[in-house]
């Protein structure tokens, strides 16, 4: 792993960061940094940053939940971006590490990830840090306003 990159987890200071990575991922409308910030105080999600010389690059959101289901908590990466010119020098796999260590710690044992099924770059580096396709579908419907 590139020790120039370090992977944490966000604070509300990264906020303002957050919301750039963010519209560069998502597109859409920008969300106020403000909307961010009441997210990381009140979620149970996880979120972690990359950096490079103390400047965020990257990062990833993980949840776990729990279920009558199964006797352990699940686990679910549920985003994970790097910007363009920070991709392939190790800040996904450090987004992950720091997901997966904090994830273990709620004892999680099993993580779900889901991805475009053309997305190739997402999926080797998924299975470059040792995820495994499955065989599930996904099916999705949205709720009417």
């Amino acid at each position: 792993m590139n020790a120039d990159i370090k992977a944490r987890l966000a604070s509300l200071t990264d906020a303002e960061e957050l919301s750039r990575l963010n519209q560069e991922f998502n597109g859409g409308d920008s969300r106020p940094p403000a909307q961010i910030i009441k997210s990381l105080n009140t979620s149970n999600e996880l979120v972690a940053v990359a950096e490079v010389h103390g400047r965020i690059v990257g990062f990833g959101c993980a949840q776990s939940f729990d279920s009558f289901c199964y006797e352990e908590p699940q686990g679910e990466i549920t985003e994970l971006y790097v910007e363009e010119n920070a991709r392939r020098k190790g800040a996904a796999a450090a987004i992950l590490s720091c997901l997966e260590d904090n994830l273990r710690e709620r004892g999680v044992k099993d993580i779900k990830v889901l991805t475009g099924k053309g997305n190739d770059a997402a999926i080797r580096t998924y299975e470059h840090n040792h995820y495994v396709i499955d065989d599930e579908l996904l099916l999705k419907k949205r709720l009417g306003e």
